[in-house]
């Protein structure tokens, strides 16, 4: 089966609450429950197409709300982006973000209950693993009783030592003066006048080893020490024997949460974190669990493959597949680039995760984007059905949502916010009140359901052979796209449009792929799978076919060999 990965930002998802207050609290603007995912709501995104649901945000993250009640204790704004916080400053590896619970002092025991829902509702689940870098004031108070805190045995007189789990600057005190100091925090509103203080200064987690961090660093975080030296005067050193304590740590918490049934981890900046790790924690982790899935945040092609080689299973194909199909879909290159997108993986091609949205990226529909979820439509044709790898989707995607709320320290910017209490309107009407959906929206929904369901109904989407026609094609290759799937005796032949008005052309079939697929020359009945027609044709290799492709469309035709 061909995975389709929804991801939900599980703090908004099922947040129905519409005050919508800029930089608002809990109290004021709601958060969204694990008990929200609710057996009707799995059963709409499975009817989708989903395979898989990514559950973001699930760790407890750093935060302003007080919960100081329940024992966890609290963060200083300071360190903290937004009044909820980022899902990527872990506080407590052990523990889930108590925001999420409908009964706090039971938070875990509902987060374990939504993944028995999502496995009975035939959904696999995926959760953050965040190994590079954690809060400011991490401290885990759920970890096991023989486990020890990150960096409680640190010898913090020391820029590096290989069983620290910090790196620290020299005895400095962290200077926070690039950072604006936030005005208000907490449920209370209360007036934060007061310095986070740190002394010494922990490096800052995007491999920021001063201890004046700027506005635009990760200064919320701090940098994991995997026995990795960046500042050895000699250059960069690895310090791998003895095994750094940081490495069993983290395989510990890896282990934690897989024995609580979930089925896969998608691993936040993987490529920041040394490849030797993911050799050993990978191997540790799938001899007890052979199926567990791992998920790689790697954005440097050149790494691609020493990652696959180090247990991940899929990695994100953005700067690649991503960067061009939304190039295409702006009209900033031609189509027949995805040739060589998928030409350059194409020994790994199994591994590569192609997505057009997710937490990080900018919304298709926004105005930093397209400005119209329709002109998305070719490229999740291409992205889910020109190969059998895995295709990813965020949650509001299939409804055109546009991210261009300005929600608070998430400004305005084309994404979907990360850091605050929101409420995204899409998905409420989408899942919670459908009677509000436009046509726009219900029509924008059924062609996503449509294309995410053919790519495991039909094999030769899932399994089948791939044959690129754009090599014989070059005089459609600026805005068209076409190739061929085959599986067992079924070959679907797929042409994609990606203009503004519809096309006219004349398409070659080479006898290449005729005698590639075993073709005979004889005539067939070929369905149209968007329209359910058929006609009779006879198939010839280096005879052109007239072909008529809706705008921001495609032709999906299917014979039977």
């Amino acid at each position: 089966m061909k995975p389709i990965i929804y991801q939900v930002f599980t703090r908004l998802f099922g947040n129905r609450n519409t005050t919508c207050k800029q930089d608002g609290t809990l109290t004021e603007n709601g958060c969204g429950k694990f008990n929200d995912f609710d057996e009707k709501t799995l059963r709409r995104i499975r009817n989708l197409g989903a395979t898989h649901i990514w559950f973001t945000g699930v760790i407890r993250h750093a935060s302003t709300t007080d919960y100081t009640k329940y024992g966890i204790p609290c963060q200083h704004a300071q360190v903290v982006k937004g009044k909820a916080g980022s899902p990527y400053a872990i506080t407590d590896y052990y523990d889930v973000d108590p925001d999420l619970a409908v009964d706090v002092e039971h938070r875990m025991d509902e987060w374990v209950a939504l993944i028995e829902r999502t496995h009975k509702a035939g959904m696999k689940v995926i959760m953050d693993f965040v190994p590079n870098h954690v809060a400011r004031e991490y401290h885990s108070v759920c970890k096991p009783k023989q486990v020890r805190d990150l960096g409680e045995f640190d010898d913090t007189g020391k820029h590096f030592s290989p069983q620290n789990n910090f790196y620290y600057c020299w005895g400095k005190p962290l200077d926070l003066s690039n950072i604006p100091l936030q005005t208000s925090a907490g449920e209370e509103g209360d007036l934060f006048a007061s310095h986070y203080e740190e002394n010494p200064a922990k490096a800052t987690g995007n491999d920021q080893f001063s201890n004046r961090p700027e506005r635009n660093d990760w200064y919320e975080t701090v940098k994991l020490n995997y026995g990795v030296d960046y500042c050895d005067a000699g250059g960069r050193s690895e310090h791998f024997n003895p095994i750094p304590d940081t490495w069993q740590k983290m395989t510990d918490i890896l282990l934690f949460w897989a024995k609580k049934g979930i089925d896969g981890f998608r691993c936040d900046m993987a490529e920041m974190v040394p490849a030797a790790f993911w050799i050993w924690a990978t191997d540790k982790v799938k001899f007890v669990y052979p199926e567990m899935l791992f998920i790689g945040e790697v954005y440097n092609p050149a790494e691609y493959r020493n990652y696959i080689a180090a247990g991940f299973d899929y990695l994100y194909d953005k700067v690649g597949m991503y960067d061009c199909v939304r190039s295409i879909i702006n009209g900033g290159r031609p189509a027949g680039d995805i040739t060589y997108q998928w030409q350059h993986t194409d020994d790994i091609r199994k591994h590569m995760l192609y997505f057009l949205e997710n937490h990080d990226e900018q919304r298709i529909a926004s105005s930093f984007f397209a400005g119209d979820a329709v002109k998305g439509l070719p490229g999740l044709i291409i992205s889910a059905l020109l190969q059998a790898n895995p295709f990813m989707l965020y949650a509001g995607q299939e409804f055109g949502e546009a991210g261009m709320d300005q929600e608070g320290f998430s400004g305005r910017d084309g994404r979907t916010t990360i850091f605050d209490y929101w409420s995204v309107d899409t998905i409420r009407r989408g899942y919670y009140d459908r009677r509000r959906l436009s046509d726009y929206e219900k029509q924008l929904e059924s062609a996503y359901q449509f294309i995410l369901n053919l790519a495991n109904s039909e094999k030769a989407f899932s399994e089948g052979d791939f044959f690129d026609l754009m090599y014989v094609n070059q005089h459609i290759a600026d805005r068209q796209y076409a190739f061929m799937r085959q599986a067992d005796d079924e070959n679907i032949l797929v042409i994609v449009n990606f203009d503004g008005e519809d096309a006219l052309i004349d398409l070659n079939i080479p006898q290449h792929a005729i005698d590639y697929f075993g073709i005979e020359k004889k005539t067939y009945t070929i369905v149209d799978l968007f329209s359910g027609t058929s006609i009779e044709a006879e198939v010839l290799g280096e005879h052109a076919i007239k072909v008529e492709i809706p705008a921001y469309g495609a032709r999906i035709f299917k014979m039977k060999l």
